[in-house]
């Protein structure tokens, strides 16, 4: 059993910056890969980014490549994704997903743990 627990969401004007953090606790040791997605209301869940735990390799979707940066501090099991010049459209939950087996980076049916999300509203 691995627990996630995201933190760091809130209000953002367009344009501004925020961090997110995913912490892991339990079995976080067997972790292959930790990665984020998002939900906007009314919106399938969708791939925003990865990062392997071993050896740092990063994965980003197309809508947030240059803006967003996946980082990892493997000695307090907790992932980050900073977020700068974001756009309205980057509104959602964003859910921290833990893979341990190795599946493809997006697919999100495929991640075994998931946290509770955090809401990031970007206003106009």
């Amino acid at each position: 059993q691995v627990d996630l627990v995201e933190s760091g969401g809130g209000l953002v004007q367009a344009g501004g910056s925020l961090r997110l953090s995913c912490a892991a606790s339990g079995h976080a040791f067997t972790t292959y890969r930790l990665a984020w997605f998002r939900q906007a209301t009314g919106k399938a869940r969708e791939f925003v980014a990865a990062i392997t735990w071993t050896d740092g390799t990063t994965y980003y979707a197309d809508s947030v490549k240059g803006r967003f940066t996946s980082s990892r501090d493997n000695a307090k099991n907790t992932v980050y994704l900073q977020m700068n010049s974001l756009k309205p459209e980057d509104t959602a939950v964003y859910y921290c997903a833990s893979d341990h087996v190795g599946v493809h980076y997006s697919d999100y049916m495929g991640y075994q743990y998931w946290g509770q999300g955090t809401q990031v509203t970007v206003s106009a």
